[in-house]
Order: C-alpha cells, then sequence, then structure tokens
C-alpha cells in the first residue's frame, strides 16, 4: 500500500448517462467517493417523436469530466498515478454509427427513447414467417420484444434512410456501437488503434446477441440485415479491454463496463438471486437477479444479461421492466405547461393536492414499454373535475412512476413465482420522499432508498477493479444504511386506485394508428 499516496488506489467510472455524464473517483473498493464532476448533456428533438445527441459533445463532457475530476483529485493532494483503472457505464441502446478510419460519426446517436422507428418495427414484423405479426418472434434467440427501443432497429433505419451510412457499409468502414463502445474506442485511440469492443450486458440489449451463447447471432444478423463486420468483440464486463491513449489518464487501464441499470444492480449489491432493484431517472428501470437462470417472461418482461464478471466468469441474468417516462414527466411538466420551474418542487406541490381529484396520469408519450409494449400508447390524463388543478396534475406525474413500477413488479412475480420482499431504490427521483412513499403505498412492500447515491458510478468502478484480477471475487461494499419506507395504506385502497390506473391505461391505448 506504500507505493500509493494519501488515499491509496483509486477506481474511476465514468457514469454517462441520457441528461448528463460524470466521472468519479472512488477508493479502490469502496463507496467513498474522493473526487467528481458533472456535465449536462443537450438531447436534440428534430422531429415529434426523435431524440438525438451529438456523438462529439457525448465524447466531450466525458473528457472534460475526466480532466476537471482529476484536477480536484490533485488539488486534494492526491495523484493521478493512484488511478489503477477505469469503468465505463452508459444509457444504453443508444446507437451510434461512425467510419473506422476517419472516426467521424455517420449520423447523430440515436437515443434509446426515440420512437422513428415504429415504421421500421412494422416492416421488419411484415417479414416474421406466416405473418404473424408475433412481436415475441425473436424473443427465444435474444430476450426482447421487437420494439423501437432496441440498438438493431435503430441500425436498420440508419442502415435504410442515411446515405453516409450506405456508402460506409459499401466501403466496409462503418462501425457500429452503443455509447460504451464509442467511449471506449474513441479513449483506446480511435482511428489510431482504438479497441472496438462492447460488454455482454449492453450487448444483450441489440437483439443482435444470443442470449444463451453471449455471440453474435446468425440468425439476428440475417434478420436485421445487419454485417457483423460493423459490430463490436463481445467481452465480459470485468476485463482489460485496453488503455488510455492520451490525457490525463494516459496508459490506465479500462477494465470494467456495464450498461447504466446493470450498473445500478451491482452497485446496489443486488448479487443474490431473488434480489431486485429500480433506478429511476429520465425512465425508470427495474431489475430482478434471476441468477444463472434465463427466465422466458410470459408477462412482457425482457431477458436480460445482469453481469459477467470476469472473462472466465458465468454470466448472472436479470428479468427487467423499463418505463419510457419518469424524471423525463417534470421535465414536460416544466418545459411544456410551464407548471413547475424546477423538479424539485415537484414534492411541495403535490403535497398540497387533495386526494378528491382521483386524477390518473399516463406519460406515454412514446408509447409503453414493459409489460405492455405498446408503441400505439399517448398520453391521457383521466378523472379531472372542476376541483381539479395544477398541483392534482404534479402529483398525478409522480404517481404515474410509481404505478408504473407496480406494473412491473406484479409481471415478475407471476413469472418468477416468487413475490419481492423489498425493492431497494437509486437515482434522481428517490430523494422525493413523497414519491417512494407512494411507491410503498402502492405495491405493498418496504421500498429500501440507497444510502449511497451514485449506485451506478459505484458498479462500474467495482466491475473495473474486479477486471484487474480475473481470479478475484467481487466483495460486496459497505454502505451507509438508506431510508426505508413502509406503507401507509390498506389493501384495499391499494388495489382500488390500482384499478384506476389500468383504466387510464386501457384508454391511452389506439391513439397512434400510424
Amino acid at each position: 500500500m506504500s507505493e500509493f499516496g494519501k488515499f491509496g488506489p483509486l477506481v474511476g467510472a465514468i457514469d454517462e448517462g441520457t441528461s448528463s455524464a460524470r466521472f468519479i473517483i472512488f477508493k479502490a473498493n469502496s463507496a467513498e467517493v474522493i473526487a467528481y464532476h458533472q456535465k449536462e448533456l443537450e438531447q436534440r428533438f428534430p422531429q415529434e417523436g426523435w431524440v438525438e445527441q451529438d456523438p462529439y459533445a457525448i465524447l466531450e463532457v466525458v473528457t472534460t469530466c475526466i480532466q476537471k475530476a482529476v484536477e480536484k483529485l490533485i488539488d486534494l493532494g492526491g495523484s493521478v498515478k493512484d488511478i489503477v483503472a477505469v469503468g465505463v457505464t452508459n444509457q444504453r441502446e443508444t446507437t451510434i454509427v461512425w467510419d473506422r478510419e476517419t472516426g467521424k460519426p455517420l449520423y447523430n446517436a440515436i437515443v434509446w427513447l426515440d420512437m422513428r422507428t415504429s415504421s421500421t418495427v412494422d416492416k421488419l414484423l411484415d417479414t416474421v414467417p406466416n405473418k404473424t405479426k408475433n412481436k415475441n418472434y425473436l424473443k427465444p434467440l435474444c430476450g426482447l420484444p421487437l420494439s423501437p427501443y432496441f440498438s438493431a432497429v435503430k441500425l436498420r433505419w440508419l442502415c435504410d434512410n442515411i446515405e453516409a451510412v450506405k456508402v460506409a457499409m459499401r466501403n466496409g468502414t462503418c462501425c457500429f456501437g452503443t455509447v460504451d463502445t464509442w467511449i471506449i474506442w474513441n479513449l483506446t485511440g480511435g482511428p489510431k488503434g482504438g479497441v472496438h469492443v462492447t460488454d455482454v450486458t449492453n450487448a444483450s440489449r441489440t437483439m443482435l446477441m444470443n442470449i444463451e451463447n453471449l455471440s453474435w447471432d446468425p440468425l439476428l444478423l440475417r434478420f436485421f440485415e445487419v454485417p457483423k463486420s460493423v459490430l463490436p468483440k463481445i467481452k465480459s464486463s470485468s476485463e482489460i479491454y485496453g488503455h488510455i491513449a492520451d490525457g490525463p489518464l494516459k496508459s490506465v487501464p479500462i477494465s470494467g463496463c456495464l450498461g447504466d441499470q446493470q450498473a445500478a444492480l451491482v452497485g446496489q449489491m443486488c448479487l443474490q438471486k431473488g434480489q431486485a432493484k429500480a433506478t429511476y431517472g429520465t425512465g425508470c428501470f427495474v431489475l430482478y437477479n434471476t441468477g444463472d437462470i434465463r427466465v422466458n417472461s410470459r408477462r412482457g418482461l425482457l431477458t436480460t444479461v445482469a453481469y459477467q464478471l470476469g472473462a472466465n466468469s458465468p454470466p448472472s441474468y436479470a428479468l427487467e421492466g423499463s418505463v419510457a417516462i419518469a424524471g423525463a414527466a417534470l421535465g414536460w411538466l416544466r418545459d411544456n405547461l410551464g407548471l413547475i420551474e424546477d423538479a424539485k418542487e415537484s414534492q411541495a406541490l403535490a403535497e398540497t393536492a387533495t386526494e378528491d381529484g382521483s386524477v390518473v396520469f399516463v406519460p406515454a408519450f412514446s408509447g409503453l414499454y414493459a409489460p405492455y409494449w405498446r408503441q400505439d400508447a399517448r398520453g391521457v390524463i383521466c378523472g379531472m373535475t372542476e376541483d381539479t388543478n395544477s398541483n392534482h396534475i404534479v402529483k398525478a406525474a409522480l404517481e404515474a412512476v410509481c404505478y408504473q413500477v407496480r406494473d412491473i413488479l406484479d409481471a415478475m412475480n407471476e413469472d418468477c413465482g416468487i413475490p419481492l420482499q423489498l425493492l431497494k431504490v437509486d437515482g434522481g427521483m428517490t430523494s422525493n420522499g413523497l414519491v417512494m412513499q407512494m411507491q410503498a403505498d402502492l405495491i405493498g412492500i418496504n421500498v429500501i432508498r440507497a444510502g449511497f447515491a451514485e449506485s451506478t458510478a459505484l458498479g462500474a468502478a467495482m466491475a473495473a477493479y474486479r477486471g484487474l484480477d480475473d481470479e478475484a471475487q467481487v466483495t460486496p461494499i459497505q454502505m451507509a444504511s438508506g431510508t426505508t419506507y413502509v406503507p401507509r395504506i390498506t389493501e384495499d385502497e391499494r388495489d382500488m386506485r390500482y384499478k384506476q390506473w389500468k383504466m387510464a391505461v386501457d384508454r391511452s391505448l389506439g391513439w397512434d394508428q400510424n
């Protein structure tokens, strides 16, 4: 230990999300944060339902966060030489294509919640044998339903519609990747020897990886008409992929990679079969660790890789339910309706709303994800009376997140046969105590808010430190105890309110006839 400075060995984590990125420097194998820097990311909305980001801007924000966090570390008396590894965690499904020779993006990043590919899904369904229009046709291979959500559909749209992509495909210079791949390729040299890799968790969100053997599947590639040459190499979540080529972390190995929701599962220490967590961010994502068993959901959930912590380690799997609109609903209330000036106001405003309104808000702006998978759904607000005011709408937006988590947990309980006893939660919205209490009330089990706010980055750091030694075991990290929210309403009231939610969901379906 004497070879290290005052903080001992350190691990850095790149946490690249939908709305911001950050770089956090942890004490190795610890939840103690030494330094960090965060910067917002701009989203672009060129058409209704389209969501894009500039790949160069993503990279610039990441490198800036690294530079600034390292400067803060040095100001604290630490040394950059003590950073022994870097992990990456990222928004999943977001799709980037670039030219291998120039490093230039061929189009903006298409963000995970983008819905432009609805027509692409319809065209692909038309190719399904017997014209069954079965969106679960590929699920036995990849664990996922055919949906605009996943990367392969976005890549198919790019190949069909963007001339620069068509040219690069013909020339054999096109590279595809999710955000982790784009970051790692650039940090390890880009056109000058960058490593073109992804990990099993991100690959499992593309619809191109076989969920059983963790390799690109020839049948899936043929279905989407994707040449294998454009794809990154699939690696485990914990191994050395390459070394940073330049900047303050030059020569430091990148040795961990997890999609953001899987990283939160690891960071929340849900490393045992039967444990589950929910992360509340732009969307909301619930993962249930199923261990070495791949559960084929009958209720609209996704089968995904939870993690593979080492090239010689077996993978662990998870059931996942995804909610498209969580924190994004508050952004809509702020930017589109002007009902709030800041998301932090939502708790106080919602607490002033009486119970008399019984307003239910289904924020299906771009369809509904799990367990419905209805891209024809659109947002509705039900139950308004002459007494309804803006505070009721704000409260209904918060409740909508909790109802959608209830949808997912009910499906998980039926698929797994063992009801959850508690739910671990993290993410920005968990700072809202009213939301967490409503969540406990509406699911009828205890909700435990993490005592540590950076669960996602911590998961990436844990994977990176593990990646330095393929024989090491992942040691659960002790963190400060969190806050427990206990249900306060009766089962009858819970069921009555949930019945109203289901009525509102029914009214949201079938609006988009395109």
